[in-house]
């Protein structure tokens, strides 16, 4: 008995040291890029008007501290939330409804392909002549840039699950209810995160184009602000916020998957 107990140590020894060296490695790459930055910046490489990293964080520091970067990341989180609260919803209902019922798809599918192919950022000047310039405009573009992304991997992801499974949960006395709760929806998780991940990024992206005209708050307006004014460390501070934004939420999706989809086991990279 106390052999295996001696050598559970060294295991667990092991295996702390490869996920230490695992992780490493994941933030080794984001070192080097920042390395690279401050390096080249003070070369002067980089061009004269590319601050240093060190200046953009001595910025950063002075917008947290006058509460500048969290009254305008206040807004501007809020905006796409709401555009999330509507978009994703109607993405997802959409979805199931065309991937679930033949005569869904018959209705749906085509005019949300066609909508699809419009690239809806060029939607701008429509939406502010339909809702105005204030929220109304932004919310919604976000909202339709979020939908379409979600539409089609719901759709695909339930198209996608084997019919076998299906008859044989059929074979087993499965309703269409527990066909959908139980062997369905299950199997097209996977596809359907996926699309989470795609309109989060989306939804970044259009947050992005939206708050460069017609805003009086947010961080596209401050970065509209100091490009007027040349202060390109502040500019430099958006672009870091906008990429942290768009990671932190990605690594959400991320996470949840790992959780919802513990049961599924799939090729494990070497």
């Amino acid at each position: 008995m106390p052999r295996p107990a001696r050598t559970a140590a060294p295991a667990r020894s092991a295996a702390a040291a490869r996920t230490a060296l695992r992780r490493a490695r994941k933030v080794s790459g984001l070192v080097v890029v920042l390395v690279l930055w401050e390096a080249g910046a003070r070369a002067g490489w980089l061009g004269s008007t590319t601050p240093a990293l060190s200046q953009v964080l001595d910025r950063g520091a002075e917008m947290i501290g006058s509460g500048e970067l969290a009254s305008n990341l206040g807004v501007s989180l809020l905006r796409v939330l709401k555009g999330l609260a509507i978009g994703l919803p109607l993405g997802l209902g959409l979805g199931l409804l065309a991937g679930l019922l033949r005569v869904g798809e018959d209705i749906v599918d085509a005019p949300v392909q066609a909508l699809r192919m419009l690239p809806h950022l060029a939607l701008v000047p429509l939406f502010i002549i339909w809702f105005g310039i204030g929220e109304t405009s932004k919310v919604g573009l976000i909202a339709v840039g979020v939908v379409f992304p979600l539409y089609i991997n719901v759709f695909h992801g339930i198209r996608g699950v084997d019919e076998r499974l299906v008859e044989s949960a059929r074979s087993c006395g499965l309703g269409r209810l527990g066909l959908i709760r139980r062997v369905i929806l299950p199997g097209a998780l996977p596809q359907i995160l996926v699309g989470l991940r795609q309109s989060l990024g989306l939804a970044w992206l259009t947050l992005v184009v939206v708050e460069q005209s017609a805003t009086s708050a947010g961080i596209g307006f401050v970065i509209n602000q100091a490009t007027q004014f040349l202060r390109m460390d502040t500019v430099f501070v958006v672009l870091v916020v906008y990429a942290l934004l768009g990671v932190g939420t990605d690594l959400l999706v991320r996470g949840i998957e790992r959780r919802a989809l513990a049961w599924r086991r799939g090729l494990v990279a070497r």
